[in-house]
């Protein structure tokens, strides 16, 4: 990725993403999970502060180097058991029904084949299992989807790999059931990169 990707990004990342509105977004998205817990694409670690008492073992994943190592402090930090692992959504190498909960905080955008990385989630979630996530995506607005859709070839250029076109509801649907969808525009965020949406989908009791 080279030192922009592995560590200039990162940084920048961690600076943009630490303050609000996301803090207060982290808060409330996290109040509810519990149990065996994967967080996808956990970045330099800023939802680790949030997460609630009723967690009890935390398993994380990102590919980027640089991330993992701004990561580290907050891991060392933390009173969560958490491990580690340098890997892509796509390929989980996790095994079968194993979480409880399975979280996404701006990093669907991101993921190169999110397919993939979906079918990778409901494969690690227990029957009845939970996938929580907040994402920005393609706007209800033609307008503004034409701007979303010029700017993303560059957006992903300077934001490893970052989409601000994907509909991210209808694309989590194809692989695990809605329970829940709130979209939004972000006070305070360009609305370009500012739609957001934030759901909760639910792995069918009878799934394996």
């Amino acid at each position: 990725m080279g030192w922009y990707g592995n560590w200039a990004f990162p940084r920048l990342l961690d600076w943009t993403m630490a303050g609000e509105p996301f803090t207060q977004y982290r808060q409330q998205l996290l109040a509810e999970v519990s149990g065996h817990v994967l967080e996808l694409g956990f970045g330099t670690g800023l939802n680790l502060a949030h997460y609630p008492d009723a967690v009890e073992a935390l398993t994380v994943i990102d590919p980027n180097p640089g991330m993992v190592a701004l990561a580290r402090d907050r891991i060392a930090a933390s009173p969560l058991t958490v491990e580690s692992y340098p890997l892509r959504g796509e390929s989980l190498t996790l095994p079968d029904q194993t979480f409880d909960w399975v979280v996404s905080t701006w990093t669907l955008c991101s993921i190169e084949n999110l397919d993939q990385a979906l079918k990778e989630v409901r494969r690690v979630l227990k029957p009845s299992g939970k996938f929580l996530f907040i994402e920005h995506g393609l706007s209800p607005d033609p307008a503004l989807q034409t701007w979303q859709n010029r700017l993303t070839p560059l957006q992903k250029r300077i934001a490893d790999g970052c989409h601000l076109n994907r509909p991210i509801a209808d694309i989590v649907n194809r692989h695990l059931p809605l329970e829940r969808i709130e979209t939004f525009y972000s006070p305070g965020l360009p609305k370009v990169g500012g739609y957001f949406y934030q759901g909760l989908a639910v792995k069918s009791a009878n799934s394996f």
